[in-house]
Formats: structure tokens, sequence, C-alpha cells
């Protein structure tokens, strides 16, 4: 009889949550970008530009995966880069 590694089913949990982080923002995207980080995080003004100037930063942590790609999605329609960690 085999037994898995211990440290496959951590990583197969591991897996239903994921963070989106905020890669980067170019410039001339910055407002549009601020715009769906407030909406994601529900943050006022002054915190979220703070946020989308610290990039690359986490702006959502710990959210189930179909919420993440969307959240991804919308980031890069406002024309910022995020990736799922």
């Amino acid at each position: 009889m085999v037994m898995a590694a211990p440290g496959a089913a951590e990583e197969v949990e591991e897996k239903t949550e994921f963070d989106v982080m905020l890669d980067e923002v170019p410039a001339d995207k910055k407002i549009a970008v601020l715009k769906v980080v407030r909406g994601l995080t529900g943050l006022g003004l002054k915190d979220a530009k703070t946020m989308v100037e610290s990039a690359p930063i986490v702006v959502q942590e710990a959210v189930a995966k179909d919420a993440a790609e969307e959240a991804q999605k919308q980031i890069a329609d406002a024309g910022g880069k995020a990736s799922l960690k």
C-alpha cells in the first residue's frame, strides 16, 4: 500500500483560496485601476490610492477562485496587471 505524502493534501487544500496581487499599474491607467481597487476592497479614496501606488501589493486575500479570477479580469480590463497567488 502506497501512502500519499503529507504535504500533498495540504497543497490541494491551499488551492481553494487565492490572493489577488496587483502587480503593475501603468501611469496612464492609474485612475481606472484605482476605481477597480476601491470596488474590490471597499477602501476609501486615500487608502485605495496608497495601495495602487504601492504595487506590487495584495489587493484581496483568501478569496474563492471564481472571485479571484473576476478581480484579476477587472484589474486587467482597467489596464493594470494582476496575478493570483
